[in-house]
């Protein structure tokens, strides 16, 4: 496993364990399908809540929030609007939330979690 990945995958156990200590719901970890994947899937009432995790060593190439673009933001939707279909569920509305982890393995990791992403 490459660097990188390494560091994803660490970024989304740290990032699913502060959403848990939070009291998040989280029902599903790396759904994939054609389109592609969502890290983290949550249920916060009858919202469906796709959770994007970007994770960084250092904030040199800037902040990982940065790292969701537009085009990003519309096919998590769509993802989690294919999560429901294939767990042939319903709910009210779909959330984007993001948790960006910043690591460099050295110390505590900063972990921001926002809701909402819009």
């Amino acid at each position: 496993m490459k660097a990188k990945d390494r560091l994803g995958r660490r970024g989304e156990a740290l990032a699913a364990s502060y959403l848990e200590a939070a009291g998040v719901d989280l029902v599903d970890h790396n759904w994939r399908c054609a389109l592609g994947e969502i890290d983290l899937v949550a249920i916060d009432g009858s919202t469906l809540v796709v959770i994007e995790v970007k994770t960084r060593s250092s904030l040199d190439f800037g902040h990982p929030m940065e790292g969701i673009s537009a085009t990003k933001l519309h096919r998590l939707y769509l993802l989690g609007s294919m999560w429901a279909q294939a767990h042939e569920l319903r709910f009210s509305a779909i959330r984007v939330d993001a948790v960006a982890v910043v690591d460099d393995g050295t110390g505590a990791p900063q972990i921001d979690y926002l809701q909402a992403v819009s």
